[in-house]
């Protein structure tokens, strides 16, 4: 998958880790290299577990205006290795060393970002 990341445009790749194509969770690895480009973006409708088993990131919240409201580094093996983001909280993400992988979870069959979802 970081191999795959790195060749990307996007700079990120993807692995679904649901069991068969009607599972109605979301859970993937979700590989990122640094430069990669996240919008902030909320869950309308579900919180989001993050757990890095690879790597660092620096987790960015934002507020309506969209002004950064809190940052937390996360890393796998250090203080805080995992987090929770509240369902309607807008947040995005850097990637702060390349290899890094995380593992997302969140509740329902998988939909993409609509425009209510990004804020711009």
């Amino acid at each position: 998958m970081t191999a795959q990341a790195k060749a990307s445009p996007r700079l990120r790749m993807n692995y679904d880790l649901r069991n068969a194509p009607d599972d109605q969770s979301q859970r993937m690895l979700n590989a990122l290299e640094p430069g990669t480009v996240m919008p902030i973006h909320c869950h309308q409708h579900t919180s989001e577990t993050v757990v890095v088993l690879r790597g660092k990131v620096k987790w960015l919240y934002y507020n309506d205006k969209g002004e950064l409201t809190d940052t937390i580094l996360v890393e796998a093996g250090g203080d805080i290795c995992g987090l929770s983001v509240p369902m309607g909280q807008w947040h995005s993400l850097e990637c702060l060393e390349t290899g890094s992988v995380i593992l997302e979870c969140k509740n329902g069959v998988w939909e993409p970002l609509g425009e209510e979802d990004t804020l711009r």
